[in-house]
């Protein structure tokens, strides 16, 4: 993780998993969509491209330029912003919207679930300078999210699948959480025959556990970079 590579975004990360780099910006408005004004709320959206030749073969044209984006790059999106929103108290966070954009530069699988950790990352940054500027009166961060995908083949576990893997594998899970195991969103579908139980609760302990790592490197990512994760986060309750 190189944290603010771009200088122009309050918060940015250019983050690499393997072959796979994704640049994730956020930006900071000082205002919210017009549907939420009055709310006492704040926002936290998303974008996500792929770079057309993020793939061996050059995609053709960009989603957004004389066509809509597909069908996939929405879902993706609405992914990254779910996973992130869940990541803040956004009462804390005042009325004030951040917009993270996730550019996939080379992809080599797990796109989506890179620009879910990268985001995080790239949005933290950008309230750690809301906070240094004295918009942040309290801690915004409820707790680390990350995400990873977990492959089933031939009854073995893969984690963190390259595209290779992820092209054959009976069962692609993708799965964001917080580092403490609490699940937000679970995406897996069985390619062929049923999968059993036992096995998908295997692939779910496996990837709660490879995300609980990435939230460690995503902090120490942050403190490299002068931001003090353990002062944007919100004490966990007692007993809790």
């Amino acid at each position: 993780m190189t944290v603010g590579f771009h200088r122009m975004a309050e918060g940015s990360v250019l983050y690499r998993a393997g072959s796979t780099v994704v640049l994730a910006t956020a930006s900071v408005d000082e205002k919210v969509p017009a549907w939420m004004e009055g709310k006492g709320k704040g926002w936290v959206t998303a974008e996500y491209q792929m770079h057309p030749r993020s793939n061996p073969v050059r995609r053709e044209g960009r989603d957004g330029r004389g066509k809509a984006p597909s069908g996939r790059t929405q879902e993706i999106q609405r992914l990254v912003g779910r996973g992130l929103r869940a990541a803040v108290d956004l009462v804390a966070l005042g009325e004030r919207q951040i917009s993270i954009d996730c550019d996939v530069l080379e992809a080599d699988g797990g796109t989506r679930t890179a620009s879910i950790t990268a985001g995080f990352v790239a949005l933290c940054v950008a309230l750690q300078k809301l906070r240094a500027a004295g918009k942040l009166d309290k801690p915004v961060v409820r707790e680390p999210v990350a995400a990873i995908s977990v492959g089933y083949l031939r009854s073995e576990l893969a984690l963190d699948l390259v595209y290779a893997e992820d092209s054959k594998a009976e069962v692609d899970l993708n799965l964001v959480a917080t580092r403490s195991g609490q699940i937000i969103e679970v995406q897996g579908t069985a390619e062929g025959e049923p999968v059993p139980r036992k096995d998908v609760i295997r692939m779910m302990d496996l990837a709660l556990g490879g995300i609980e790592e990435l939230t460690h490197l995503q902090e120490k990512a942050l403190g490299g970079a002068g931001v003090d994760l353990g002062a944007l986060t919100i004490p966990a309750r007692k007993g809790s």
